[in-house]
C-alpha cells in the first residue's frame, strides 16, 4: 500500500507506533522506577495524617549497653519488658525477634514464663533462606502466643524502597499471615481472615488484597518529624526498665517489641520518605498495622486501565492534530500533556496508585508525532501546491503560446475576407481555415477544462455498457486520418465478449489519447498494437507503439500534469502535458489504473486496468505481445 496515496493509514500506524513505544517504556525496568519515584514523591506531597493505635519499645544501642550483656542477654531483657507491659495491659503485643533458638536454660524458662503471662501475644516467624519451610518459635514459647506471623517486608527489587508489604508469605507448604495483620486480629478479638481472589475479610473490615498479588498493600508511613524523629509513639527498652511508668503511654494499645540498635538489626529499609534514615522492621511492621487499623487503603489500578487511559491519550492527541490546526491544535496538545501529567495526582487523592510511565509517554509520543506528522504534511503540501502553481504557469503559457497559432491564423483570414474581394474558391478554402482552427482552439480549452473537472470531482460518471471492440473500433477510426498521414499500420488484435462498465465518452477520451500519443511519437512506417485480454479478474486494453520510449525517471511524473518528457519535447512534437494526466483521472474514477512499460528507444506500452469478475482464463497484456 502506497502510504502517500492513504495518508490517513499512515499517520494511523503513526499514532499505533506511539502507542507502543510507551507501552513498552512504561513496562521497562526503567519505566517502573520511575512509577516508583513518583509513588514516593505523591507520598510525601499528600503524607497520611492518623493519630496512631499502637507503639514501640525500642531495644536500641542504649538497651544493648552493659549491664544488659548485649545481644546475649536479650531475652532475658524481653522478658523484663513483657513483665512491665503487663501492668499496663496493651490491647496486643507483638514481638519481632525470632525466638527459634535455645538460648541459656534459665533465661529460656524466665522468657517462657513472661511469654505465657502476656494476653495477646503474636511471636514472629522468619522464611528459611531456601523458601522449604519456617523458622518458628521454639514449642515451649509458640504455645504461649495467640498467634505467629511473618516478618517479612519485601522491599522493591528496582530500588530497595518498602512501599509494600504481602500480608501473606507461604513456605514450603505452610503458610504465614505478616505479623501486624496477626496483631491487627488478635487485637480485636477476630478470627482467622475470610479469603476471595480481590480481598481479605476480617469481621465486617475488608482488605483489598489481591491473591494474584501476594495479598500486599501499601504501607501509609506517617512522615518523620522535622528533625527526622520517628512518627509512631518510640519507648526505650533501657528507659522502660529503668522508670516502670514509661509504661503508661503504652497503655491500651498494641506495642510492637523489636530491635532497633543499627549495630544488631539487619531489617533497616528505606523508606518512601528518604534514605537518610532508613527504618527499623520493627517500626515498618508498626507501619503495616496502621495501615490496617486506619483503613487507609491505596488500591493499585489495573493493567488494563493504563492501557486505555493510554490508547484515550493517543486518540486525543490524533484527533486533535487531525482537526485542528496551528495555535487551537498546540493548545490542545498541550493540555493532552497536561491532563496527563496530573492523571496520577488525580487517582492518588482517590485512594488509587496509577501508572505515571505508560500514559506520560504516550501523550508525549502522541503530541510530538502527531504535531510533526501535521508541520510536514503540510510542508509536502505547501511544497507541492508550488510545484503544482509552477507547472500551472507554464502550462498556461504554452497553451497561451499554443492559442497563439489558431487565434492568429482566423484573424488573419478573417481580415482577409472582410478587405478583399476574394474568388469563391479562394473564400472557401479561407473558411475551411477558419473552421479548423477553430475547433483546433476549442479542443485546447476543452481538454484544459476537463482535466481541471475531473480532478476536482465535478465529472460525474454515466454507466453504462461498454463493449471493448465498439469502443476500439470507434477510436481507431477517430486516428486512422492521422495514422495515414505517418503511413503507420494500426493493428487491433480483437477479444470479443470483453464488457467494461463505465462512462463511454470518458473512456473513448483515454483510449483516443494513447492511440494519438502512441502515433505522434512513433517513426513513420511503423507499427501501433492494440490489444484487450481478461487477466485476474480485471480487463486490460493495452497500446504498444514503436516510437522514442521513457526511461524510468522520465516515467516517474509522466502522469503529473503539464509533464514532458524531455524526449517528447526534443521530438519536436507539439503537446501541453495534459493529456495522460486526464487519462489516469479517468481510470482513477473507473476504479482502475494505468500502467506504462518502456525503455528509451524501444517504445512504449500502456495499459488501462479495469477491475472485472474474476477469471484467469487469458493473462497477456503488455507481456503479451
Amino acid at each position: 500500500m502506497d502510504l502517500r496515496r492513504n495518508p490517513l493509514t499512515a499517520y494511523t500506524g503513526l499514532l499505533l507506533g506511539c502507542f507502543l513505544l510507551a507501552l513498552a517504556g512504561g513496562y521497562s525496568a526503567l519505566g517502573r522506577q520511575v512509577d516508583g519515584d513518583l509513588y514516593d514523591f505523591l507520598t510525601r506531597l499528600r503524607p497520611p495524617q492518623y493519630e496512631p493505635e499502637s507503639a514501640i519499645v525500642a531495644i536500641d544501642e542504649a538497651s544493648l549497653l552493659p549491664p544488659a550483656r548485649g545481644i546475649q542477654g536479650l531475652r532475658v531483657q524481653l522478658a523484663e519488658i513483657l513483665q512491665a507491659l503487663t501492668a499496663v495491659k496493651p490491647l496486643a503485643v507483638a514481638v519481632d525477634v525470632t525466638l527459634a533458638d535455645n538460648g541459656d536454660p534459665a533465661a529460656d524458662a524466665r522468657l517462657e514464663s513472661a511469654l505465657c503471662g502476656t494476653p495477646n501475644l503474636i511471636l514472629a516467624s522468619e522464611m528459611m533462606p531456601d523458601a522449604t519451610g519456617w523458622q518458628d518459635p521454639l514449642p515451649r514459647f509458640r504455645r504461649c502466643a495467640a498467634a505467629v506471623g511473618h516478618v517479612h517486608a519485601e522491599p522493591d527489587p528496582l530500588d530497595g524502597v518498602a512501599r509494600r508489604a504481602p500480608l501473606e508469605k507461604i513456605a514450603g507448604r505452610e503458610r504465614r499471615w505478616a505479623l501486624a495483620l496477626e496483631a491487627y486480629r488478635v487485637s480485636r478479638g477476630l478470627g482467622p481472615p475470610l479469603e476471595t481472589p480481590a480481598d481479605l475479610t476480617l469481621g465486617s473490615f475488608h482488605i483489598p488484597a489481591a491473591r494474584t498479588d501476594a495479598r500486599s498493600i501499601f504501607i501509609r508511613f506517617l512522615p518523620p518529624g522535622p528533625h527526622g524523629e520517628p512518627s509512631l509513639p518510640r519507648v526505650s527498652a533501657k528507659a522502660l526498665l529503668q522508670d516502670p511508668s514509661a509504661a503508661q503511654q503504652l497503655a491500651g494499645k498494641t506495642v510492637f517489641i523489636g530491635v532497633t540498635a543499627q549495630s544488631a538489626a539487619r531489617d533497616r529499609l528505606v523508606t518512601p520518605f528518604g534514605s537518610a534514615q532508613p527504618m527499623p522492621g520493627v517500626e515498618i511492621h508498626a507501619s503495616i498495622y496502621e495501615t490496617l487499623a486506619q483503613g487507609l487503603f491505596l488500591r493499585r489500578a489495573g493493567e488494563l486501565d493504563s492501557v486505555l487511559v493510554s490508547l484515550a491519550l493517543v486518540a486525543l492527541a490524533g484527533l486533535a492534530f487531525h482537526r485542528l490546526t496551528g495555535a487551537a491544535a498546540y493548545v490542545a496538545g498541550a493540555a493532552i500533556l497536561a491532563m496527563a501529567h496530573a492523571l496520577p495526582y488525580a487517582f492518588y487523592r482517590s485512594g488509587f496508585v496509577f501508572s505515571f510511565t505508560a500514559p506520560v509517554l504516550a501523550a508525549w509520543f502522541s503530541v510530538a508525532g502527531a504535531s510533526s506528522y501535521q508541520y510536514f504534511s503540510a510542508r509536502r503540501r505547501l511544497r507541492r501546491a508550488e510545484a503544482e502553481k509552477a507547472r500551472y504557469q507554464q502550462a498556461v503559457h504554452f497553451v497561451t503560446h499554443e492559442m497563439r497559432t489558431p487565434l492568429t491564423a482566423i484573424q488573419g483570414s478573417s481580415e482577409l475576407m472582410s478587405r478583399y474581394n476574394l474568388a469563391e474558391d479562394k473564400r472557401k478554402q479561407i473558411a475551411g481555415l477558419i473552421h479548423s482552427e477553430s475547433k483546433r482552439l476549442a479542443k485546447m480549452v476543452e481538454t484544459f477544462l476537463n482535466v481541471e473537472r475531473l480532478s476536482s470531482g465535478q465529472v460525474r460518471l454515466r454507466a453504462e455498457r461498454v463493449p471493448v471492440a465498439e469502443l476500439v473500433e470507434t477510436c481507431l477510426a477517430r486516428v486512422q486520418p492521422l495514422a495515414e498521414q505517418k503511413n503507420i499500420r494500426v493493428i487491433w488484435l480483437a477479444n470479443e465478449g470483453l464488457v467494461l462498465s463505465g462512462d463511454r465518452e470518458l473512456l473513448e477520451y483515454a483510449l483516443y489519447n494513447l492511440l494519438t500519443n502512441a502515433i505522434k511519437y512513433s517513426p513513420a512506417g511503423s507499427e501501433v498494437t492494440v490489444q484487450a485480454a481478461r487477466s485476474n479478474g480485471a480487463i486490460r486494453l493495452s497500446v504498444r507503439d514503436q516510437g522514442i520510449g521513457m526511461d524510468a525517471k522520465e516515467m516517474k511524473g509522466l502522469f503529473r500534469k503539464f509533464y514532458r518528457t524531455e524526449r517528447a519535447v526534443a521530438s519536436g512534437v507539439a503537446g501541453v502535458g495534459i493529456g495522460l494526466s486526464l487519462v489516469r483521472e479517468i481510470l482513477l474514477h473507473h476504479r482502475g489504473a494505468v500502467e506504462v512499460d518502456s525503455a528509451p528507444g524501444e517504445g512504449s506500452c500502456f495499459t488501462l486496468v479495469f477491475p472485472g469478475p474474476p477469471d484467469e482464463s487469458n493473462k497477456d497484456g503488455c507481456n503479451g505481445y
